[in-house]
């Protein structure tokens, strides 16, 4: 009886399987049936619309401005060195590092016992001199006297032998007579010819006196500047740097004592390329005399100070590429030799162009401008200069439409576009402002403070904004960029 059951039990489960799988099956065909019969669903094919940010095209003068990178020097620099060796006895308070000091201000002395006993020996050798010139000129009145007294017998002694050969033609006189007269008359000539030799001699004593004389003066000149050469004065109103002397020191001679820097005549060196360079020349080739205006970035705080193109280097230095240019600044505030500071140079205004961003110019010169129906439009242009994220362009036609500001690379020639203009509000550029915490005040206030390379009123102004309730967020984010937080 359990076979049975138990066989009758697995009949009745297979047939059951069976009959849910021929169930399955007919369920799959009429869906597959009912597939097939039915019509295929067409949907609607709707052409894709791109949103772009256009930027209207106005073509105007405008003035190109060129951006450098230079370095803040100064026009009069003046190495202070001994010019004269020794102790340095005086220092003047101004004598140190950042001291103003005055043209012809006395800096340093050094000691001039030396050079004092030098001059009064150099003295008391012009005034040998000077008794030997004297002595000289005496000798020279007798020796002429002398002379004179020699002639006056010279002549004597001849007009005695004349008159012994009369005598001795008329027969009264003898030949021995005759003689002697002769020969003291020759005698009387040897006489004039040693005295005319001593006045020589006299007027070459005297002209050695001369000489004698100005060898002592020329000494004494020579050391009377040793004398002044112990004082170190200030060649020019400046301010001093380097300085590496103190009181009671021993210096060399041309030893440096320091630097004078003149902060009133200050001048940025900065290099440009030679295309830039060929921009600011003239027709005849020389450089204009373009303004510029140097921007120090400080903390947050610009520094800013105008000037005007002066002169180009004369030549391209080892490994340098371009023109060295020099600029001269007027009223550089706050501005120190060292300095790095960008430079924006104005250069000759352009006619006929426009600026727009440089993300609406492609490779090939082209850009895309809004043409009927919203489709954009493939126009080249000429492109005249780069300035920063701009770009001047000049092309026909483009006068007073609008241009795709950001191009990529699913926009092309008529893609239609959803144009997204800017407004005036968004075109505002109020600076962020930021709300900050006592402890985060506090940090900051005191890194500004421990700061000592800030200039003293751009450390004022900073904290001044930070003691505000808001601050601005570009001031926060530069500070604790530097503060590494």
């Amino acid at each position: 009886m359990r076979f049975l059951r138990r066989s009758l039990t697995g009949l009745f489960l297979l047939s059951l399987t069976l009959g849910l799988l021929a169930f399955a099956a007919i369920t799959v065909r009429d869906a597959v049936q009912d597939r097939i019969s039915q019509e295929p669903r067409r949907f609607e094919q709707r052409e894709r619309v791109f949103a772009v940010n256009v930027v209207p095209v106005e073509f105007r003068t405008i003035t190109p401005e060129l951006t450098a990178f230079g370095e803040v020097q100064s026009a009069r620099t003046l190495e202070i060195r001994a010019a004269a060796g020794g102790r340095i006895v005086e220092l003047a308070p101004d004598f140190i590092e950042g001291g103003q000091v005055s043209a012809e201000q006395v800096l340093a002395r050094i000691d001039r016992a030396d050079a004092q006993s030098v001059l009064q020996r150099v003295e008391s050798d012009i005034a040998d001199a000077r008794a030997e010139q004297r002595e000289a000129e005496r000798a020279l009145i007798l020796a002429r006297d002398e002379l004179v007294a020699a002639e006056d017998q010279a002549a004597l002694r001849d007009r005695a032998f004349q008159r012994q050969r009369d005598l001795e033609d008329r027969g009264v006189g003898t030949a021995a007579t005759v003689e002697v007269a002769e020969l003291a008359a020759a005698q009387a000539r040897q006489a004039v010819l040693s005295r005319r030799q001593a006045v020589a001699q006299a007027e070459a004593r005297i002209d050695q006196a001369e000489t004698r004389l100005s060898r002592a003066l020329i000494a004494k000149d020579e050391a009377q500047r040793r004398l002044d050469d112990t004082v170190v004065t200030a060649g020019f109103s400046g301010t001093l740097t380097d300085v590496s002397v103190v009181e009671g020191g021993l210096v060399a001679p041309n030893e440096r004592l320091g630097r004078l820097i003149d902060t009133d005549a200050l001048e940025v060196a900065f290099r440009v390329s030679t295309q830039q360079f060929a921009r600011l020349l003239d027709a005849e080739g020389d450089l204009v005399p373009a303004e510029i205006r140097a921007t120090l970035d400080v903390f947050g705080t610009d520094l800013t100070a105008t000037g005007t193109l002066s002169r180009a280097g004369a030549a391209v230095g080892d490994g340098q590429t371009g023109r060295l240019l020099f600029a001269s600044l007027d009223a550089a505030r706050g501005f120190r030799p060292g300095d790095f500071v960008t430079v924006t140079i104005e250069e000759p205004p352009l006619e006929q162009v426009a600026r727009v961003p440089a993300s609406a110019l492609d490779a090939a010169n082209e850009v895309l401008a809004l043409g009927p129906d919203d489709r954009l439009e493939a126009i080249p242009v000429n492109l005249v200069r780069r300035q920063g994220d701009d770009v001047l362009i000049r092309a026909d036609g483009l006068d007073g439409r609008d241009l795709v500001a950001q191009r990529t690379p699913l926009l092309g020639a008529g893609i239609k576009v959803r144009a997204v203009r800017e407004t005036g509000a968004s075109a505002s550029a109020e600076p962020d402002m930021v709300e900050l915490t006592e402890e985060r005040r506090a940090r900051l206030t005191a890194f500004v403070e421990a700061n000592l390379q800030m200039p003293e009123e751009a450390r004022r102004r900073i904290l001044d904004q930070l003691s505000q309730s808001s601050v601005p967020a570009r001031v926060v984010a530069r500070l604790e960029s530097r503060m590494g937080g």
